[in-house]
């Protein structure tokens, strides 16, 4: 799936990054801690959330990130874009809130970069 086709599913906003999307994404996932996003994270990932920090910025640039994408039309301020600018790091705005946003990638072939989740901890 390429970072357009993303758009596409998720009638998503371009704010940044309009020259990457034919960028291929074969992985995606949710998180609002950025802590989780360096423990879960992997290079190339597209990583959806809520916050609009200058820190989502710095940590997916530290991790070689594919995109962000801001679930539940959260708009970022001017610093956030002109760093992502800076960066050269897509962001995308969406209306859809994390479940559906997340759901409607499963559904089309993304899957979560870091494999199955075993919820006992075994």
């Amino acid at each position: 799936m390429t970072l357009h086709d993303v758009v596409v599913l998720l009638e998503a906003e371009v704010l940044t990054g309009q020259d990457s999307l034919d960028m291929e994404v074969k992985t995606a996932f949710s998180a609002d801690l950025m802590s989780d996003v360096l423990s879960f994270g992997k290079r190339g990932s597209l990583l959806l959330t809520r916050i609009t920090s200058p820190q989502v910025i710095r940590t997916s640039d530290i991790l070689d990130l594919a995109a962000v994408v801001l679930v539940r039309g959260k708009v970022p301020p001017p610093e956030v874009i002109q760093l992502a600018e800076e960066l050269r790091i897509p962001v995308m705005m969406t209306r859809y809130v994390p479940f559906e946003a997340t759901g409607r990638l499963y559904e089309k072939g993304l899957r979560s970069p870091v494999g199955q989740v075993d919820p006992c901890g075994t």
